[in-house]
């Protein structure tokens, strides 16, 4: 392996040890879209079709190609969520109050580097945070026997790699790594009682583990000015491992005080696949026309069994209240943009989108109060020099007001009915650097020059 290979795959692994410590849910469910500040100013339009330069080949591999020689793009998102859940006076529990802003910060960095072999081979790197979700409730509020503290992260490394079958043709593909991690607690007890008492006892759920998956793409250039991209990342199946904490008894478990530590727990869950596609089209010389459209495939996000593995008298059992019961729809994300290069240096970008969110009022809960939302974005990129270029962009999402209904029928249904609304909104900054480390007078290592078809 040569030593430019080897600095490609050592620039992408250097921010695994940042992405893990990230989580905080800004598409539909728990997924994340910050992967690309630069395809963000345009609402992530035409991301699949190459528009965010080297992060683009987290929606669609094959998008690579697009880029000539040596090249390296470090991303970082700043985002800002407010969500709020306020109890209906219908609640049992109405008068313990609403949430609060349940939404916490997260900065959620991003790296991607390409490399072009020769001049129809280009290999990759990628490393990120594909799904995230962070939220904390007050310790005695209304809705605490069905969330406390809400906490799922994700890293993602990807070893990519692309081929440039002609000038309109490429494909590319990557094998997939995901590392999760999850804690859920929440108050435990007789429903009504634990919903009443002041520091009623807790309940946690955490574990972690390493899924594995693949990503595959290809682009179409069939006339000059217009790209076309189609990406596909496949669904991953995590074995999570851990342990189960309960402070008081829970169906036929003791707490586990008096077993003497924790439940050693695990469980299967299956992380969804999505479905990108992508346009550029060139207006002018100026202008460029953007559009996206993303579908989700959450209605794999089902309902999850939750088996105890210790100590050896539960070993085996898979107790019906640690199930993780989730029957979320399939989601979908549309949106348009467009490009403009004020100067050479200068360029200005627009997007709007439109997002349905997997999550109904029929299963949506206090955990993630996730809602249909708009997407408004503006960005800029500057060309700093011939290697060096920055770029920044700001989105607001507009969330539409949603209703909570935990009655019987719904999964996360313990005994206690419990309905309120939900409103809320997030802000997200984020900048990119790229940096071309070869020189870009050369678009290709030594090797064949042009290629016959």
């Amino acid at each position: 392996m040569s030593i430019q290979i080897k600095r490609v795959l050592t620039a992408g692994v250097a921010a695994a040890a940042l992405t893990g410590s990230i989580a905080g849910a800004q598409a539909g469910a728990f997924a994340l879209r910050e992967q690309s500040p630069v395809a963000q100013g345009a609402a992530f339009a035409g991301v699949a079709a190459g528009e965010g330069g080297a992060s683009a080949m987290f929606w669609n591999p094959a998008t690579m190609t697009k880029l000539p020689g040596w090249n390296s793009q470090w991303g970082f998102s700043t985002v800002l969520p407010n969500a709020v859940v306020l109890p209906l006076a219908t609640t049992p529990t109405f008068g313990f109050g609403g949430s609060g802003n349940i939404g916490l910060d997260a900065v959620i960095p991003s790296s991607y580097s390409t490399y072009q072999f020769n001049d129809w081979l280009w290999l990759g790197m990628s490393v990120n945070a594909p799904f995230g979700l962070a939220t904390k409730a007050p310790l005695n509020w209304s809705g605490q026997v069905y969330g406390r503290t809400s906490e799922a992260k994700t890293t993602s490394i990807a070893p990519t790699l692309a081929i440039k079958i002609n000038d309109w043709v490429s494909v590319g593909a990557s094998f997939e790594a995901v590392r999760m991690s999850t804690r859920l607690t929440s108050a435990i007890g007789a429903p009504a009682a634990a919903a009443v008492l002041p520091g009623a006892p807790l309940a946690e759920l955490k574990g972690n583990s390493w899924g594995y998956g693949f990503t595959a793409g290809i682009t179409l250039t069939p006339f000059a000015g217009t790209e076309l991209g189609l990406g596909y990342r496949s669904q991953v199946r995590e074995d999570l491992s851990g342990t189960f904490i309960n402070q008081v008894a829970v169906g036929a478990l003791p707490a586990a005080a008096a077993i003497g530590g924790a439940y050693g727990i695990k469980s299967k869950v299956t992380l969804p696949d999505m479905v990108t596609v992508g346009l550029r089209q060139r207006v002018t010389n100026d202008l460029t026309f953007l559009a996206g459209f993303e579908w989700t495939h959450w209605g794999r996000f089902n309902s999850f069994p939750v088996c105890l593995t210790s100590p050896a008298p539960f070993a085996g059992a898979c107790p019906a209240p640690l199930a993780l019961n989730f029957r979320y729809s399939d989601g979908w994300y549309a949106s348009i943009g467009g490009e403009y290069k004020w100067n050479p240096a200068l360029t200005l970008r627009a997007g709007l989108a439109y997002e349905k969110s997997p999550i109904t009022s029929t299963v949506r809960s206090v955990r993630l109060p996730d809602s249909d939302r708009v997407w408004a974005t503006l960005g800029a990129g500057y060309q700093i020099s011939k290697k060096l270029s920055v770029d920044v962009s700001y989105a607001h999402i507009f969330a539409k007001s949603g209703t909570i209904d935990i009655v019987a029928g719904h999964p996360a249904f313990n005994g206690l009915p419990y309905h309120a609304t939900t409103k809320g909104h997030v802000d997200i900054l984020s900048a990119a650097l790229s940096y071309r480390w070869d020189d870009p007078g050369v678009t290709a290592p030594a090797g064949p020059i042009v290629r016959k078809y």
